[in-house]
């Protein structure tokens, strides 16, 4: 079974990580409170809609629709709903890191209240994204549109968030190399993954399904990251980190979504290294000058670089530029130069002599990238 902490056996130390990979069982805010500032990289928030429904839903022969009628969805007045987001919202931007992003999901009753107090608290929403239900309930009394989505926002802790994790060249390989969408279509949490208790009765009424936050953990998080669920429910979230490699803590106050949660992330098996590692592009990959050839001893100055048609040469220099018929500059300026171009690729362009072949000099920063890459 996943730990589950009290309140009160919440360190908020910086330096104390005891709630990583529980639940807390309290109040939201409260325990938001506990938790250390900076300290969670993605938070995913599935908050009260507050769906204002007035009465029992039937269907047309008169069997009684199970929607979510519990006290936890039910506020006084928009103006308690708007305070209650304002104060859970705070409470999050304070354990969020800088770089971090923050998923919150909702339905016409709440997202655009929800998405109004973000902007008023200085989050930078990036999306909104449309989670399209391939099977969604009907519209039984036939006096509207059938309500087929729900609407995400994502959103970074302020505008100056520049470093906040997009995987997209993951996303756009699983989307056969297409870029990713933001209307995603997946079915309502059914089968045998929606959760039900001993009499057959739904343990949730808004359970999410597992594609969903797979989605999100895939596309907003590297392995190892730390995300926060606020309102836990029966632990999809956290089932899909463990699962996914990411680690997770969630906060529940409902003592028997936190036993289903509980039992259902400790059969939750992750996956390996192979597995989890994500998809990159050129653009995630550490910078490397070309100086540091030089230094590391896989150029020495005064060799001779070529194109790989042996038309141009320049020599490498010991301040890191090259050097060729009176023209001087960077590996790609040089290259342009020589070739009458407005730009060039110069590690693709120059190349050296391996003994055998011409290699481009980037295979030399490559071998650089695996040293760091160890190191790290």
């Amino acid at each position: 079974m996943s730990a589950v902490l009290s309140l009160a056996q919440v360190s908020g130390r910086p330096e104390s990580r005891n709630w990583l990979n529980t639940i807390i069982k309290g109040d939201c805010v409260a325990a938001l409170e506990a938790l250390p500032d900076k300290s969670v990289d993605v938070i995913f928030a599935d908050p009260p809609y507050n769906l204002q429904l007035g009465g029992g839903l039937t269907r047309p022969d008169q069997s009684k629709v199970d929607a979510c009628d519990d006290h936890w969805d039910q506020f006084a007045s928009f103006e308690v709903y708007d305070a209650f987001t304002r104060a859970w919202l705070l409470a999050c931007r304070r354990v969020l890191k800088p770089h971090g992003t923050i998923w919150v999901i909702g339905s016409y009753h709440n997202i655009f209240r929800v998405g109004a107090t973000m902007q008023d608290l200085n989050f930078w929403i990036l999306n909104d994204i449309v989670w399209r239900k391939s099977n969604p309930m009907p519209n039984f009394k036939g006096r509207r549109f059938q309500n087929a989505h729900e609407t995400l926002i994502w959103a970074s802790r302020d505008q100056d968030a520049k470093s906040y994790t997009f995987n997209y060249e993951a996303m756009k390989a699983a989307n056969e190399d297409v870029q990713m969408r933001s209307d995603w279509l997946f079915p309502i949490c059914n089968g045998g993954e929606r959760l039900k208790n001993a009499d057959g009765d739904k343990v949730h009424p808004t359970q999410k399904p597992e594609a969903l936050l797979a989605r999100i953990i895939m596309s907003s998080t590297k392995p190892g990251d730390v995300i926060l669920d606020p309102f836990f429910g029966t632990g999809t979230t956290g089932a899909v980190a463990k699962r996914l490699g990411r680690n997770f803590v969630g906060i529940e106050r409902e003592q028997d979504y936190i036993d289903a949660a509980a039992e259902r992330i400790a059969s939750v098996e992750p996956l390996g290294n192979a597995e989890l590692t994500v998809l990159t592009g050129k653009k995630a990959e550490p910078r490397v000058a070309f100086v540091s050839l030089i230094e590391a001893g896989l150029l020495k100055p005064g060799a001779i670089l070529t194109d790989s048609k042996r038309r141009w040469s320049a020599i490498v220099r010991a301040d890191g530029t090259l050097a060729s018929q009176g023209e001087a500059g960077s590996i790609h300026r040089l290259g342009a130069k020589v070739q009458g171009l407005d730009a060039c690729n110069g590690w693709t362009f120059w190349h050296y002599e391996d003994g055998r072949s011409l290699q481009p000099i980037d295979v030399l920063r490559s071998s650089i990238r695996e040293e760091m890459a160890k190191a790290g």
